[in-house]
């Protein structure tokens, strides 16, 4: 059974995406959609010293409004690097895997490369590695897909898998669940799964507990172990 996921390339994402590209057989990074500010392509977030949160960014070049994902281009004229390592420096008293960790976000960001697609692509593959998850992960506009023109959003997801072929399962996170009609993929003999990943709190070593930050929150305090069984943690719908 062939199982099929596509999300946009998020840096550094929350725990649940992980848990997505774990558990489906091709993880698909959809970059040919236009960029939306205020969302995750460029940052996240991780705990601020004292209390509360604070954005790690990937700086970006000017673009004009409606500029597509794949094209965006990262300004490498700021020593960005540097400032998201050195905002990092939070955890290093508090968190018991930040050597590992940083070591990871390290080898993630190195490089110079000025596209935030493959960025990201490298952030997901290097934690992937750490968590011994063994996956590729294709970026759509690479791959010279043949798709049938889409009529309505939900239908870039099917028409990248009848695309592909041989899919029996699309899978997406609950978030969109209405987003989508089932029964074009019941049609098209593909069945639609929504994966709801069970995320609990964990010791930040701080109270109160911030939910919802970067992978690189859940690595900092939990072993290789204990993430790989928060990621096996959820239902489908």
């Amino acid at each position: 059974m062939k199982k099929v996921a596509i999300m946009q390339p998020y840096f550094f994402p929350y725990v649940g995406y992980f848990s997505l590209i774990k558990h489906t057989d091709q993880f698909i990074l959809f970059d040919p959609v236009q960029f939306i500010r205020h969302g995750w392509i460029e940052r996240n977030r991780v705990l601020k010293q004292g209390v509360g949160w604070l954005y790690i960014k990937v700086p970006l070049q000017k673009h004009e409004r409606g500029t597509p994902i794949k094209d965006l281009r990262i300004d490498n004229n700021q020593d960005w690097q540097k400032t998201i390592l050195a905002q990092l420096q939070t955890y290093k008293k508090i968190a018991p895997h930040y050597v590992d960790v940083l070591g990871v976000v390290n080898r993630a960001l190195e490089g110079n490369t000025d596209s935030i697609v493959q960025l990201n692509k490298k952030c997901l593959e290097e934690v992937c590695a750490y968590l011994k998850i063994e996956k590729s992960l294709d970026i759509f506009s690479e791959m010279n897909l043949q798709l049938a023109p889409v009529k309505a959003p939900d239908e870039w997801a099917l028409n990248t898998c009848l695309s592909l072929g041989s899919v029996d399962e699309y899978w997406n996170p609950p978030g969109g669940q209405d987003f989508f009609d089932p029964s074009k993929y019941d049609s098209a003999g593909i069945r639609l799964r929504f994966q709801k990943i069970h995320i609990g709190s964990y010791d930040q070593k701080r109270e109160p507990f911030e939910p919802g930050l970067s992978i690189i929150d859940v690595l900092m305090f939990n072993s290789v172990d204990k993430v790989n069984e928060m990621l096996d943690d959820f239902e489908l719908e």
